[in-house]
């Protein structure tokens, strides 16, 4: 998909899944709006994403299926990590914190068993895919 019908996808699954109905295509109990503070620009964006819960925390994967760079997502949230976290049932200010070390190695074989499709981003880049949680800020 080229920039503009990622955008255009992008803000119609904001708007559907912001009035509460269905979101076309997608399961709308699986999606996070995810908005973060511009690293360049310092205006806010909005990206729709999967989540995954593991116990109190909710989790992102920052694979861009598997692109060679980060998603702009993480980088912004790397430069300011505070965000605004939509949930199907709550919002709620957040900080972003990126998983490190033996809690990133143990999660990510969790996701890659359990959403297979990340196992095949991996095999698709050279970096480490982050896996960043959502905490309450």
């Amino acid at each position: 998909m080229d920039r503009t019908t990622v955008e255009e996808t992008n803000r119609r699954v904001i708007a559907q899944f912001r009035t509460g109905g269905a979101v076309d295509g997608m399961r709308r109990e699986g999606i996070v709006l995810l908005t973060t503070t511009g690293r360049r620009s310092g205006r806010p964006y909005t990206a729709p994403m999967m989540f995954h819960r593991d116990g109190d925390r909710v989790l992102v994967i920052a694979s861009n299926i598997g692109a060679p760079r980060h998603p702009d997502w993480y980088l912004n949230l790397v430069a300011d990590p505070h965000v605004t976290v939509e949930l199907p049932d709550e919002t709620y200010a957040g900080v972003a914190a990126p998983l490190t070390g033996d809690d990133r190695a143990k999660t990510w074989e969790t996701l890659k068993s359990t959403y297979p499709f990340f196992a095949d981003h991996e095999t698709r880049t050279s970096r480490e895919i982050p896996v960043v949680a959502l905490n309450r800020g």
